[in-house]
């Protein structure tokens, strides 16, 4: 297997995520390992025709995958096969409950998290006003939602278009955070901690290998963090 495809309907999107499991769309420290580095230009920019911004939500929707910023900051779309194993390896084994009482979790995170995960799914603008995220008020909203994410604590479920007076769509999508729990259910709460997080890793990587022939080993390790 390689990582080699290119992009140019929503249905190419849902096919990579289903055939490859890991998926980033942004360039990366791993060169050709990306949806940006495999997409025809009239998909990444538009040209008065939807692209990739447009299809993040349905192929969420479709592939039944996990999306957020999980590798370097940078947003990855993870098949729900897959999914279960990174979570594993990000939580090293804890729920998020006993992360935070092991000290292992600050009290922002706590806070956010017990926020979105009672009010499940929710978009990113409720959310700031719930928890008094503004000028002014609560500070570290990115910052946390970022960790969260980045833990495999949270994840975006869709892409909501906000609307005028009129009912009309404006603007680029609203990211609607919910947790893997919620999401994927008992396929996801049976699996996440079946394993040793070493394990999880190491079939990871084994099948990065098998993705990425010309990576090294190293530099997916280093991806993985």
């Amino acid at each position: 297997m390689a990582f080699d495809f290119l992009i140019r309907t929503e249905r190419d999107m849902v096919e990579a995520v289903n055939v490859f499991g890991f998926v980033p769309l942004f360039e990366n420290s791993i060169p050709g390992f990306s949806i940006e580095e495999h997409v025809a230009r009239e998909a990444w920019f538009g040209s008065g025709q939807d692209g990739v911004w447009e299809w993040k939500g349905p192929v969420i929707r479709d592939s039944g995958c996990a999306y957020g910023k999980f590798f370097e900051r940078k947003a990855a779309f993870v098949s729900a096969e897959w999914f279960p194993d990174l979570a594993n390896w990000r939580r090293d084994g804890y729920d998020f409950d006993s992360r935070y009482e092991e000290g292992l979790a600050s009290r922002e995170d706590k806070y956010l998290y017990d926020l979105l995960s009672e009010r499940v799914p929710i978009i990113s603008k409720q959310l700031k006003k719930l928890g008094d995220y503004h000028k002014g008020g609560r500070k570290g909203f990115d910052q946390s939602i970022m960790r969260l994410q980045s833990q495999c604590y949270v994840t975006i479920s869709d892409f909501v278009y906000l609307t005028d007076k009129s009912g009309q769509q404006y603007g680029w999508g609203v990211g609607e955070y919910t947790t893997p729990e919620r999401r994927f259910g008992e396929a996801f709460t049976k699996n996440v901690y079946a394993r040793e997080p070493e394990e999880s890793l190491e079939r990871i990587v084994k099948h990065l290998k098998t993705l990425l022939p010309r990576a090294d080993e190293k530099a997916i390790r280093r991806f993985l963090k």
